[in-house]
């Protein structure tokens, strides 16, 4: 499916997101395996998502869906029942890793798969801090997708991560919960904590002293109701928009403001982005507040290694905006990027090039120079649905009418993106 999008002329309305997809697959895995019944609340709606719910279907449990909610009946964090099959993920990295972590606490053996990217994306990362805590953890190669994933009663351990990754720190954290005593992660740079707050929310114990993050060995988890707030990297998209649409004003409601996802509103601001941060409140342990954006220019600036980690999944649209920033802007310490749903940083200098900006790819980052006008040109997502709704972005301020080729790959996090991009943009 192919999707041709006009040039726009300003962005006006007020919107609210689906929920963010990295605390949506959180609730769902935290609900399965506490006591009781949970329910959450705008749960993101994306094929991720889905992946995850059906992933948990298969190691029995029930849930009951409708259009507001979805009640999850916990089985405990012993209770879940070994499938039939494999379990598949689709393209959810957040799903095969951080739900390996609990897999490798069960009495029984499954497998975990997913789709030709996942199956090309690095595991070791999560095999080896598991094949220390005792789990046996089988792959191809020694290093993809499928896992082959014995459970077994785990030892905690302390373990230094080697890479900057909120998957790779959640899986250890989940494992933790099944260990003989506590389980210490230590990271060399801050990354998103939505695990740490929901596993607090949920009753486990978990301390954090500066780097390092120690969960305690847990006999249950009691199930909550959940809000989840709206999808701040969603967000991201239609901040750009209203950013670089000339006459533009939004309001983006019931967004997800945790401080370790902050710093893209503060590198907006930065850039000379014109953003409010308003109505703040603190909902099951989140931030959320409302957006206020308004059309401003854009100065361009560096995006070091120090703060990368902190706003890997908007690159990809950051780069768009930064093609319309007065001078150049670098990225650099970006390597990771090549390891997600595509070779980012290949995808966004082809995109980008295609609509000739001036663009330079290197091996851990971009070289963009600017202002220049883009124009339309056949987009390629790469089936990376982040690089899918940059270029839809981009294609608002280009010239003439864009072609985002395979456009279904958007459906992995935000299936109603067109839609709600057709409700504030004039034309």
């Amino acid at each position: 499916m192919h999707k041709l999008i006009e040039p726009g002329s300003r962005v006006r309305g007020s919107i609210k997101l689906p929920g963010d997809k990295s605390i949506s697959h959180r609730a769902l895995m935290f609900s399965a395996i506490a006591s009781g019944t949970g329910r959450i609340e705008n749960l993101s709606n994306g094929m991720d998502v889905h992946s995850t719910m059906a992933c948990l279907e298969q190691l029995g449990v029930k849930f009951e869906k409708d259009e507001t909610q979805v009640v999850v009946h916990g089985v405990g964090l012993r209770g879940l029942q070994k499938p039939s099959q494999k379990l598949d993920v689709g393209n959810s990295g957040t799903t095969i890793r951080l739900l390996a972590g609990i897999l490798a606490g069960q009495s029984f053996q499954s497998v975990i798969t997913g789709d030709e990217s996942i199956r090309t994306r690095p595991m070791r990362r999560i095999i080896a801090p598991l094949s220390a805590m005792g789990a046996q953890v089988v792959a191809s190669q020694d290093e993809y997708a499928p896992l082959q994933i014995q459970g077994n009663q785990l030892q905690g351990i302390h373990y230094r991560l080697p890479v900057v990754s909120a998957q790779v720190k959640s899986c250890i954290l989940l494992a933790g919960l099944y260990a003989d005593r506590q389980t210490t992660v230590e990271e060399i740079a801050p990354t998103r904590d939505h695990t740490e707050l929901m596993l607090s929310k949920f009753g486990a114990s978990v301390h954090k002293e500066a780097l390092k993050i120690t969960v305690q060995p847990a006999e249950t988890l009691t199930a909550q109701d959940i809000f989840v707030p709206g999808d701040l990297s969603s967000a991201a998209f239609f901040i750009a928009a209203a950013t670089l649409l000339q006459n533009s004003d939004l309001v983006i409601r019931n967004v997800g403001i945790n401080p370790t996802r902050k710093a893209f509103l503060s590198l907006l601001c930065d850039f000379g982005a014109d953003l409010e941060i308003i109505n703040v409140r603190t909902v099951d342990n989140e931030l959320m507040a409302d957006l206020h954006v308004c059309s401003a220019p854009l100065q361009a600036m560096s995006i070091g290694a120090d703060i990368v980690s902190q706003v890997i999944d908007e690159i990809p649209i950051l780069a768009v905006m930064a093609t319309q920033a007065t001078g150049r802007t670098e990225i650099s310490g970006a390597g990771e990027l090549r390891l997600k749903e595509s070779d980012r940083l290949r995808s966004i200098a082809f995109n980008l090039q295609r609509m000739g900006a001036e663009i330079e790819e290197k091996k851990d980052g971009l070289v963009i120079q600017g202002p220049v006008r883009l124009k339309a040109a056949e987009l390629e997502p790469f089936g990376d649905h982040r690089i899918g709704l940059s270029f839809s972005i981009a294609a608002l301020i280009a010239e003439g009418v864009s072609k985002i080729k395979n456009s279904q790959s958007i459906d992995i996090s935000y299936p109603d993106f067109f839609d709600t991009m057709d409700e504030i943009v004039e034309r």
